[in-house]
């Protein structure tokens, strides 16, 4: 381990800003948790249904604020989108050969998912699982997918949204609530801001990329700012509280987002810029530098199976051992809380198991003949990519591009 330490340390760039690595991580996982405690797979009449304990304990509501962090992974996003395209352009790199390199990275472990989530669906299909149950699997590890979406088509359109305003988006947000909740318009128009509603932190993270934001003024407005609104949004304009979806809940704040999703997202982006400095100096140790590019290697695995790892636990534990508190029971009370919490654990354990069956998607191959692969265990960087590989000593990575993260 500290033989890895040393070899990430010397592979990273002296100039590279180890607090936009820190923000991604913190946002994968703040998602991974999130939805590790606010979903529940009750166990009814042989058959999982999925639950919320924020439908039954509002009290929790909270904790939706703290997990769910998709805005600062948006602006992380926009920021080393606008920097990668701007590199790419100012090396000769044409765009189309750009953007393949983006989502290459992106969709690779997707069709591993879906393929394993294929054969699963048809092989519990096949043994007599009921179609409710399937089902209800089947839209826990599809539904996160949307997000990919959205980010993959914001990334796309980098070079025409890098120097827009974040406030023109947050316009088009206001003005669909507005018609929405204000004049009655039709459901279906608040669609519209599952682009416009992310486009805001993608924005202002273009607006970082470019060299802007530098102080921490920007970081206290939006801050105070963002959560002055959002308050008012809830207490006086009778949004919900929860910045996540609830079963039952007649308006979500998430699906689609409602201004009062951006709103907080704006007082996340504040609270991230503020926190560069801090992340910075901790990230000066090498050993917490080398966890957070860890984590920043294997980022869509860890999104992508996280769900899957849970599922397993709990379908496992209920054929194994029947319906466990905290695992298949009704979310209700403060003691299926302190159950959960136990269960976290394993489910980082489940989830470690698939990251090192389909990490090796996300990585890719090594690209023959150069390309700043670093083998022996060291650090790979090249193009705008950085993978962890084995191979030679680190000491090369020295002479290969600065990555993109």
């Amino acid at each position: 381990m500290r033989d890895l330490v040393r070899r990430v340390e010397a592979a990273t760039p002296p100039d590279r800003d180890r607090a936009v690595d820190a923000l991604r991580a913190l946002a994968i996982l703040g998602v991974v948790l999130g939805h590790w405690l606010v979903t529940a797979l009750v166990a009814d009449s042989g058959t999982l249904r999925a639950a919320s304990p924020l439908l039954y304990q509002p009290e929790l509501t909270p904790v939706s604020w703290a997990f769910q962090t998709l805005a600062v992974f948006f602006l992380v996003g926009g920021q080393m989108g606008a920097k990668s395209h701007a590199c790419a352009r100012a090396r000769g790199i044409g765009y189309g050969r750009w953007l393949r390199a983006r989502l290459a990275r992106l969709f690779r472990p997707v069709a591993a998912v879906l393929a394993v989530w294929a054969v699963a669906a048809g092989a519990m299909l096949g043994s007599g699982v009921s179609l409710l149950t399937v089902h209800t699997l089947l839209k826990l590890v599809l539904s996160p997918l949307w997000f990919l979406l959205v980010y993959a088509v914001l990334t796309a359109a980098t070079p025409l949204v890098a120097r827009l305003h974040p406030l023109w988006p947050l316009a088009v947000v206001l003005h669909v609530d507005l018609i929405r909740f204000g004049f009655g318009g039709p459901a279906w128009l608040g669609w519209i801001n599952l682009a416009a509603g992310w486009l805001v932190p993608y924005c202002l993270g273009a607006t970082w990329g470019r060299g802007l934001l530098r102080g921490r003024t920007a970081g206290w407005v939006l801050l105070i700012g963002g959560a002055a609104v959002t308050a008012g949004l809830v207490l006086l304009g009778g949004y919900p509280a929860a910045m996540v979806g609830v079963p039952g809940a007649p308006v979500s704040n998430l699906n689609p987002p409602t201004l009062a999703a951006v709103t907080f997202g704006l007082t996340q982006c504040g609270a991230a810029l503020l926190l560069r400095g801090p992340l910075r100096r901790v990230l000066a140790r090498p050993a917490a530098w080398a966890a957070v590019a860890l984590v920043n290697l294997s980022a869509m695995t860890v999104f992508l199976w996280h769900q899957t790892a849970m599922m397993a636990v709990s379908v496992t534990t209920l054929r194994l051992y029947g319906p466990l508190p905290g695992l298949h029971t009704v979310p209700d009370g403060l003691g299926w809380v302190l159950a959960r919490l136990c269960w976290l654990p394993v489910f980082a354990g489940a989830l470690l198991i698939c990251w090192a069956a389909f990490h090796g998607y996300e990585a890719g191959r090594p690209r023959k003949g150069g390309g700043g692969v670093v083998g022996g265990g060291g650090v790979v960087v090249r193009g705008g990519s950085r993978v962890v590989r084995e191979g030679r000593l680190a000491r090369e990575a020295r002479h290969v591009e600065k990555p993109s993260v």
